[in-house]
């Protein structure tokens, strides 16, 4: 085998080699092998890696992928979150008869214990919350106030993700310090919602297709849940379904015809496989300690936007909790917008998409021209 020193001495002498074989390249000889087809194949080349090149500055920027990874859950921690505050049946069906909690479930068992007040009573403060919104909660003096540090976003061919920030104050908070932890936020990201469908791919004789699919009514495209603690340490499950707060409990239904041939088991299963490949694209996001107090009444938290946001409307919805009751929200939003050439171009091919694809032709076959044109003068 030979050694290093070979190795690099045969290197150096192609090196050399080649480099004297380009210096004896003469002008006229370059422009006769880069005329006709040779130029237009050369051109066309240079012109898809420059595309390329420009639609993918913001998806492989190693800074924002520092950022989207600061403080977020991988999918496998948002599997296990799900798993976690799961409602229990006899939570879920008020008409069932009361069962043991199991172990799984004392940490929800007991923050059910610690609020006092009956359902009757809740349904009550509802109603007159929703007839005053300035008090979420007749039972309680708080109220909360929110912002986002920014109500527009700018999206261009340049765009490689942006962090918003999210900050809002407790009124009459009775907290002596930010350390006492009277109260628990939950800050709630969601984008405009669509129709997805889920499939399921099987082996058949060898060959892997889809044989099922689940045709989901509504599925946020966008999902970031940011809060004080964990959420199953702030709230059970009921409130949590309630107002779709959480990953289990996201408001993703099937379609009437899916949900009738498939049991509740299998819809589970397709409505998981959302969640995990959503959270595999860096949509869906948790960050389980990413609210923070930062004075007696005064929170915030940062929230990194993926550079493969939907466009479109992002509602922050905003929760204060205090023992583990819901006592105030407040709602926010920020528009995702094209902005610069990228917003020219999709509305030109989205609004006129005839005269796009024709505009798109010519502008290909009279680069290829013009380039045999430049490269042909002096071959002869």
């Amino acid at each position: 085998m030979p050694g290093r020193d070979q190795i690099r001495q045969k290197f150096r002498q192609r090196f050399e080699d080649a480099n004297r074989s380009i210096r004896k390249i003469k002008p006229q000889d370059l422009r006769s092998a880069m005329s006709g087809r040779n130029a237009a194949f050369a051109l066309g080349a240079a012109v898809v890696v420059i595309l390329i090149w420009v639609l993918n500055t913001g998806g492989n920027d190693p800074d924002a992928s520092a950022r989207r990874q600061m403080g977020a859950s991988s999918p496998a921690a948002i599997m296990e979150e799900m798993s976690k505050t799961a409602m229990p049946a006899e939570q879920a069906d008020p008409a069932a008869p009361a069962k043991k909690a199991e172990p799984a479930d004392a940490q929800h068992s007991a923050l059910e214990a610690s609020v006092e007040k009956t359902e009757q009573e809740k349904a009550e403060r509802r109603r007159a919350a929703l007839a005053d919104r300035t008090v979420q909660n007749p039972n309680f003096d708080e109220s909360v106030e929110v912002d986002i540090s920014t109500r527009s976003v700018a999206i261009t061919s340049g765009f490689s993700g942006q962090r918003i920030v999210v900050f809002g104050a407790v009124h009459n908070s009775l907290q002596a310090s930010p350390q006492q932890g009277l109260y628990d936020v939950v800050v709630v990201l969601e984008g405009a919602k669509s129709k997805l469908i889920s499939r399921r791919k099987s082996n058949v004789a060898g060959l892997w297709i889809n044989t099922q699919s689940v045709e989901f009514e509504s599925v946020p495209s966008y999902y970031t849940i940011s809060s004080t603690r964990p959420i199953v340490e702030i709230s059970t499950p009921r409130v949590f379904d309630e107002y779709g707060i959480g990953f289990q409990h996201i408001r993703i239904e099937p379609r009437a015809a899916d949900a009738a041939k498939l049991g509740p088991a299998e819809l589970q299963s397709f409505r998981e496989s959302i969640i995990r490949l959503k959270a595999g694209e860096g949509l869906y996001q948790r960050r389980p300690t990413g609210v923070e107090f930062i004075g007696r009444s005064l929170f915030r938290t940062s929230i990194d936007l993926p550079a493969n946001v939907p466009i479109g409307t992002v509602v922050a919805r905003t929760y204060l909790f205090r023992d583990a009751e819901l006592i105030a929200e407040n709602t926010a939003a920020v528009e995702l917008q094209r902005q610069g050439l990228e917003a020219l171009m999709h509305s030109f091919a989205f609004d006129y998409p005839l005269l796009y694809g024709m505009l798109a032709v010519a502008i290909a076959v009279g680069a290829g021209l013009a380039a045999s044109a430049v490269f042909s003068r002096g071959a002869h």
